[in-house]
């Protein structure tokens, strides 16, 4: 089955979606994760070309994901943190790859025709980009709680 899932998070609401399912499919596949966030604010997307340090957003990005995979370790998973930069789509492809893992799995607003040209879709390019396995879980809407079945 899957051995290390990577877990792509926004740093919204939706991220507790797709926690909550992990947590499910880690468990039965007795697999690491690994969370990771995309900082893609302009410190973030320069920060390598223009040697700038992190920004305050990307502090509190790195200290977000960190606290979620602390908490996942204290219930007894292997998990841990990256705080990438630049294009999202990207850097999760290539995270997955970096990262030995062999399962991204990632939320997923539901956007449709107009919302996707507008907002675009990062799902939909780590599809494209990545050669592993991607899960998509569609978030509630705004709102309203599910639990994964």
């Amino acid at each position: 089955m899957y051995h290390r899932i990577l877990v792509p998070l926004e740093h919204s609401s939706t991220d507790e979606h797709i926690v909550n399912h992990v947590r499910i499919l880690a468990r039965f596949c007795q697999a690491s994760v690994v969370l990771i966030h995309v900082a893609d604010g302009w410190a973030a997307r320069n920060i390598r070309h223009l040697a700038l340090r992190e920004s305050e957003e990307m502090k509190k990005d790195r200290a977000y994901i960190e606290r979620i995979a602390a908490e996942m370790v204290r219930d007894g998973f292997a998990a841990e943190a990256v705080l990438a930069t630049g294009d999202p789509a990207t850097e999760i492809a290539a995270a997955a790859l970096h990262e030995n893992c062999d399962l991204i799995a990632m939320a997923t607003h539901g956007h449709r025709l107009i919302g996707d040209v507008v907002y675009g879709s990062v799902a939909n390019e780590v599809r494209h980009k990545s050669m592993i396995p991607v899960l998509l879980v569609r978030a509630p809407l705004s709102g309203k709680r599910s639990e994964p079945t």
